[in-house]
């Protein structure tokens, strides 16, 4: 049964979440999607699947290359934020990604460490799983992850950073092979916390995954350019699966 109360269900559904995440490179996303329509060789009116979407972005770019796009996201107040952009190629729903997929499609885009956020080995299967279900003949899954190792060589603790007069003070450690990442800030004179709670899936763990499922880490990426992965280097740990 689904706790109801997950972290990511509580934080990713606030505006203040997207205020701290607000500096995401907009440039550097869309080379990402570039690179990759150009690398996995999507066609004209090929299926592609963003999950999850946050509200829309990528799959609004997506959807301007000439692709039916459907965004997908467990976040009610994203999704709706989102809608407003659909057309007849560009789709937005509502989905928790434990869930089994609507649809089949050319290629699954898990973008922007958006894997690894439960509390178990089966839960990740099981997304996985949902993935490949919904592929199409020769299609293919991206999972961009963070690179675990280089991340934590390079921790800071404890940092403070201000958004719109916000003072997001941030806590990051390591427990039970989890990253975590404690978010705190006032506003108003009301004190809000919230969690991210990452497993640290690193790229033996992650070939297991998928493995397990019969499903083959084509290539290893180590950057958005799609330069080759090194563990001590890369800033990501990007795998193209079929």
């Amino acid at each position: 049964m689904k706790n109801k109360t997950e972290w990511f269900q509580n934080w990713f559904d606030t505006p203040y979440y997207h205020l701290l995440y607000d500096h995401r490179n907009e440039e550097e996303a869309e080379f990402f999607m570039k690179m990759l329509i150009q690398f996995l060789k999507l066609k004209n009116g090929d299926k592609v699947l963003d999950l999850p979407c946050g509200k829309g972005r990528h799959a609004r770019f997506l959807n301007a290359q000439g692709f039916d796009v459907v965004g997908a996201d467990l976040s009610k107040n994203s999704i709706n934020a989102a809608k407003i952009f659909e057309n007849d190629k560009l789709k937005f729903r509502i989905h928790d990604m434990r869930d089994p997929l609507i649809g089949r499609y050319n290629a699954i885009f898990n973008l922007f460490t958006s894997f690894g956020y439960f509390n178990d080995e089966k839960t990740n299967l099981n997304v996985l799983q949902h993935f490949k279900n919904a592929l199409l003949p020769n299609g293919h899954i991206v999972i961009d992850f963070l690179n675990i190792i280089k991340v934590e060589s390079e921790l800071v603790p404890e940092t403070t950073i201000r958004k719109n007069s916000i003072d997001f003070k941030i806590k990051k450690y390591f427990k039970n092979d989890f990253l975590i990442k404690e978010i705190s800030f006032e506003v108003e004179g009301k004190n809000h916390s919230y969690m991210e709670k990452l497993q640290c899936l690193d790229l033996k763990k992650m070939s297991a995954i998928a493995n397990n499922i019969n499903l083959d880490v084509s290539y290893i990426f180590g950057d958005y350019n799609l330069s080759p992965f090194e563990e001590q280097k890369s800033d990501r740990l990007i795998l193209i699966l079929q």
